[in-house]
């Protein structure tokens, strides 16, 4: 008897975020394996928007004979040759529209919600992103299955901690500006002076100086530019917590991450993902103050962080990629069967 082939889109263009890059990853890796009784296409070359996305991948997918396509992120062609699932990680363009450029907006409005009226089933990684996608692009609740996503092994594995002159706090992520990283550096700046706590940033310096102009001869901003996954594990595993005050995500991977290698986190409260909020300490969004005695209390109460730490493990652990991958596995069985 012929397997179905579900054919997966793949293409890691610019568009992209690290969190969305390694999500395609990983389902690519992992499906075949856990997931064996389908056959699996995988689409990896083409760009956004133009020809290779509107001619070339529709052509790709019917000589390729699919039964079901898989669009790991919004972009796709506007004709699809085959039943599909889509991945929408969340609807960040619509909620803060004044952070991004005016033509992104009625690209959702269009084109995107288009692309989920269509699909037979979204696939979404938290529940908020549910909740945007029925009251922002009218979606139909009944298709939408969330899936949380997985955390990479190498985090979970002890690792060497990294060695600093002093005690730091981590920030991993871009720095667009609903990451609001202004409420982390003022929240920071207030901490107590005596703490002599630093603050370490991934990417690059692009404040234009504001980060030595907030450093001092107790305590420094740093900038770390990019970093591998094994950087970063030992980052995790050094730091005294790993903080953001970002106003959204749709799942927020690097605390996941976090949490898998050892480190509490603490979060703005509108950006957690439901399924690590009770392993973490939040606070209100733009709320300075708020933040500032969350990570105080992280600082000084040695208690709390021990059990904030046991807590995020345990959190963790239950979170993989495999079982992401099975997850979306049985997306395409609920479609395939339904058909």
């Amino acid at each position: 008897m012929r397997r179905a082939r579900i054919g997966l889109d793949a293409r890691l263009t610019r568009q992209l975020s690290v969190g969305m890059q390694t999500y395609a990853r990983e389902l690519v890796r992992r499906l075949p394996r856990v997931a064996p009784e389908y056959d699996y296409v995988t689409f990896t070359q083409g760009s956004n928007f133009g020809w290779g996305e509107q001619v070339a991948l529709p052509w790709k997918m019917r000589r390729a004979r699919l039964d079901l396509a898989h669009f790991l992120a919004l972009y796709a062609p506007v004709v699809i040759p085959a039943r599909y699932v889509v991945t929408i990680h969340d609807l960040i363009h619509l909620r803060f529209p004044q952070y991004f450029k005016a033509k992104v907006g009625p690209y959702y409005r269009t084109v995107v919600r288009s692309l989920c009226a269509r699909a037979a089933r979204i696939i979404t990684d938290d529940e908020r992103t549910t909740e945007d996608l029925v009251a922002l692009l009218h979606v139909d609740a009944r298709k939408i299955r969330v899936i949380p996503l997985g955390v990479d092994e190498r985090f979970l594995q002890t690792v060497a901690p990294h060695v600093a002159a002093r005690p730091f706090l981590l920030y991993a992520g871009n720095h667009r500006p609903h990451k609001d990283l202004r409420t982390l550096f003022a929240a920071w700046s207030a901490l107590p002076e005596s703490l002599e706590v630093d603050l370490y940033l991934t990417g690059t310096d692009d404040f234009g100086g504001e980060l030595q102009r907030r450093s001092s001869a107790r305590r420094r901003i740093v900038a770390l530019g990019e970093l591998t996954p094994s950087e970063l594990a030992g980052l995790y595993a050094g730091a005294k917590a790993f903080v953001t005050a970002a106003l959204r995500e749709g799942f927020g991977l690097p605390m996941l991450e976090a949490m898998a290698a050892g480190c509490p986190v603490v979060a703005c409260a509108s950006a957690i993902p439901g399924v690590l909020e009770d392993a973490a300490l939040t606070f209100p969004p733009r709320d300075s103050a708020a933040l500032r005695a969350q990570l105080l209390t992280m600082l000084t109460d040695d208690d709390l962080r021990r059990a904030m730490i046991q807590r995020g493990t345990q959190t963790a652990r239950a979170l993989t990629w495999d079982r992401c991958a099975r997850a979306t596995a049985d997306v395409y069985a609920e479609v395939l069967q339904a058909s």
